[in-house]
């Protein structure tokens, strides 16, 4: 039963989460630079809880600037981007696309998304005309519960009457369900560089495999460091621990719905020099390998006395909170 409480929480959200991918992927044309002669457009960006665009986001938006430059017979294949600064989620983006290259087979576009004349993210991606070729790809893992059967990020975290786990709650226009136990709020038993989710939009949406890819990569940018803080015993919400993206590399090999289930699979190979580096498997129920990623993120975790304190009594809190909720 759901409560009277959550009811009103989730009432100040959209009805349909989705809307708020549809809202994101829809740009304003700006016309032409007159002087740089590159295509102008415009995205907003939906209120934020941390008051700052999610790195998923922008990049999606410049896969659809450059995606509106292009053929649409070329399918965009890959895309590699640098977060440069945080985004003001109170303030519109710009998206400037340059034209590169268009050859018999391959276009490529280099897109800058900025605000206050500074840049925020540099991306270049290349689209490709339909080709056939050698095929192989790495098998999905095998025994993974179903989606069905796990919890959706509402059905953990609707209860907390905190701004971040309302906004995963109920506006985050995805499914997301951990196959494993989630840490957003508190560490997984195993110190393990593993992680997989179960992924799709709450809605049908509507549009071609472009935008489908463009939607692919927003959600792309969620969970995909948790192999890291998996390994070292964090969760999310370690006091005092800063966590960004620095860079995220992204291989559409094969069509896919963002509004049919998704398993992503993650893993990481190294952390260093405040630095974590993590993979990423995307495959469609059927056990297609439809996609590949790539992010490297900065991970500072605060060692002193105070936080380790602070970490103890948040532990115990939101151990007490959630044996208050059941």
């Amino acid at each position: 039963m759901v409560s009277d409480r959550v009811r009103r929480q989730r009432g100040k959200f959209p009805e349909d989460p989705t809307d708020v991918l549809r809202q994101v992927l829809t740009l304003t044309e700006d016309g032409i630079d007159e002087q740089t002669g590159e295509t102008r457009f415009t995205g907003l960006t939906p209120p934020q809880a941390r008051g700052r665009v999610f790195g998923g986001q922008v990049m999606a938006q410049s896969l659809m600037a450059a995606i509106r430059t292009v053929s649409p017979d070329r399918a965009i294949h890959s895309m590699h981007g640098y977060f440069i600064r945080p985004g003001d989620a109170l303030k519109p983006i710009s998206f400037e696309v340059e034209d590169l290259r268009d050859g018999r087979s391959f276009s490529v576009r280099r897109v800058q998304a900025e605000q206050d004349g500074k840049t925020i993210l540099s991306l270049i991606c290349s689209f490709q005309e339909p080709a056939t070729g050698l095929e192989h790809q790495s098998p999905m893992p095998s025994g993974v519960p179903d989606p069905e059967s796990l919890p959706s990020t509402s059905q953990r975290l609707g209860h907390i009457q905190h701004p971040v786990a309302q906004e995963w709650s109920w506006a985050r226009p995805f499914d997301i369900r951990h196959v494993d136990a989630p840490i957003e709020a508190t560490a997984g038993k195993e110190k393990v560089a593993t992680n997989m989710v179960w992924m799709k939009t709450f809605s049908t949406l509507d549009g071609d495999a472009n935008l489908h890819r463009a939607a692919l990569a927003y959600v792309s940018d969620y969970t995909l460091l948790e192999p890291i803080l998996r390994r070292h015993g964090l969760s999310w919400v370690r006091p005092g621990m800063s966590v960004a993206s620095l860079d995220h590399a992204m291989w559409w090999h094969r069509p896919a719905r963002v509004d049919e289930w998704l398993l992503y699979v993650q893993t990481s190979h190294s952390a260093q020099g405040a630095r974590g580096l993590s993979h990423g498997r995307i495959y469609s129920r059927e056990g297609e390998l439809v996609a590949s990623v790539a992010q490297e993120g900065m991970l500072r975790v605060p060692t002193d006395a105070k936080y380790r304190v602070q970490g103890a009594v948040q532990d115990l809190f939101l151990k007490t909170t959630r044996r208050s909720s059941r």
